[in-house]
């Protein structure tokens, strides 16, 4: 099985700033202040997710569980990606993150529409429906 290197690229991003935050300072920007705001960003981002990942309830399917948890996973990447479009300015680096975003967000769509489909019936069932405002037929 072959990994897609964006997912490897994200990864190891992840991991960067995880052993960033377990040893601040051990990875300081070269005379860049620990608070400026891109650094407090990526880590914001990163809190965010932690704290959803440890929301997740145990649904008793493998299947499931890694697809709750992987969504904030996703959902940080695409954070930590349009923090790099704000504050970034390698050209390759912006052109990385902007990839990051499309591609979590479709696999985002992906894996909520998988969820979904494996919903128990009653739990289909109690939903309140949305109202239909008419807005998304407008053009």
């Amino acid at each position: 099985m072959k990994i897609p290197i964006k997912f490897l690229v994200v990864f190891f991003a992840c991991s960067f700033v995880v052993s960033a935050i377990a040893q601040p300072g051990a990875h300081a920007d070269h005379g860049q202040p620990a608070t400026d705001s891109n650094w407090s960003e990526l880590i914001a981002s990163m809190d965010k997710m932690h704290m959803a990942m440890g929301a997740v309830v145990r649904s008793g399917s493998k299947d499931v569980d890694f697809v709750r948890l992987m969504l904030p996973h996703h959902q940080a990447a695409i954070d930590m990606a349009k923090t790099q479009l704000l504050y970034g300015k390698d050209p390759q680096m912006r052109r990385l993150a902007q990839e990051i975003i499309t591609d979590q967000q479709s696999e985002i769509e992906l894996m909520q529409r998988w969820l979904k489909q494996r919903e128990p019936a009653s739990a289909k069932e109690n939903q309140t429906p949305v109202p239909d405002t008419g807005k998304d037929n407008q053009k």
